[in-house]
């Protein structure tokens, strides 16, 4: 048996796979936290889905351990430090890691480098975080060694990145995303187009013109359906909302769940994202295009840090690379 701590909308979905691929075990009990309102829409719309037998979900606080004593754990947040302190004070067999943003792409830098950490490079951590973060990455490079650490993920990852992560003796196994794609769990959007609004606008990273005039010409084409980012400009939905053709949705759903009805002759366009990168695996398999956007030089605003620049071309690139996966027979 297999205890899973979900967080995410996106790490539930990647724990029923890593379940359907049999990476739990006969059995996973899923914890799921109950402070996050994504995450219980998604619970529950997944739970009206055909799940795999012997997954089970269990809603508990913020914090509660009662996941911990399983020995065998998925988790999708290694940086979380419930999760970390949980893998240095419990008895633990293995580690099943599953996809929730990019944290997959540094694994190989954490775990392959004996002053690696599991530290968030953007969020300032004082001499004890930074601490239990180190010793978290030591006691996953033990279990790797002991063949106890396996890797999940729908990212591309490089063949580099790849071989170091097999030479730490970390297991991967491509998600495939073949429970999801077995059952639309939403009825198709009506639109034949669908663009996901880019959080890049939202951070004032990119400028709202040029990226207005972007989504206009493709409403000019046809009907579109404009999904929010949750922080996106007020500008972009404000206008979108009285351009005839232009559908908006509500921001609050979870995107993978709304697209997952879409079909083959319908797309997805997007500037690069987390998201986009796993909606071009999740629905290019059922034939629908996805279309990731690299930002051109001219919508950026002055003075985006060049950290920002750097995520959004690795992410075009992942995106290409995805698509490739999926055109593969």
């Amino acid at each position: 048996m297999a205890g899973a701590l979900v967080e995410s909308p996106l790490q539930l979905l990647c724990t029923i796979e890593a379940h359907a691929a049999g990476l739990g075990g006969h059995t996973t009990r899923v914890h799921v936290r109950d402070d996050v309102p994504t995450l219980a829409q998604a619970r529950n719309a997944l739970e009206r889905a055909a799940l795999p037998d012997g997954l089970h979900t269990d809603v508990r606080p913020v914090g509660h351990e009662m996941w911990s004593w399983h020995r065998n754990r998925i988790v999708g947040e290694m940086f979380s430090g419930i999760v970390q302190t949980a893998l240095l004070t419990r008895p633990v067999t293995s580690v099943t890691m599953v996809d929730d943003g990019l944290a997959a792409l540094d694994l190989d830098r954490i775990l392959t480098s004996p002053t690696g950490a599991f530290v968030r490079s953007a969020v300032p951590a004082g001499a004890a975080r930074r601490a239990l973060g180190r010793r978290t990455a030591a006691r996953l490079r033990a279990l790797a060694e002991r063949g106890g650490l396996t890797l999940f993920t729908a990212l591309p990852l490089a063949a580099e990145a790849l071989a170091r992560l097999s030479g730490a003796g970390v297991r991967v196994v491509r998600n495939e995303f073949d429970w999801y794609t077995s059952q639309p769990l939403e009825s198709a959007p009506a639109e034949p187009t669908v663009v996901v609004g880019s959080g890049l606008v939202g951070a004032g990273f990119v400028d709202t013109d040029p990226y207005l005039e972007w989504v206009l010409s493709l409403a000019a084409q046809g009907p579109v359906l404009y999904v929010p980012y949750r922080r996106d400009e007020p500008l972009v939905r404000r206008v979108l909302r009285t351009t005839p053709g232009v559908t908006i949705a509500d921001p609050g759903a979870v995107l993978e769940l709304r697209l997952s009805g879409m079909r083959s002759g319908q797309r997805v366009l997007s500037l690069p994202t987390t998201s986009s990168v796993l909606l071009t695996s999740m629905l290019g398999r059922r034939g629908v295009a996805v279309d990731v956007r690299p930002v051109p030089d001219d919508w950026w605003t002055e003075g985006v840090p060049d950290q920002v620049r750097k995520d959004a071309a690795a992410l075009a690139d992942l995106a290409g690379d995805a698509r490739a996966a999926t055109d593969r027979p």
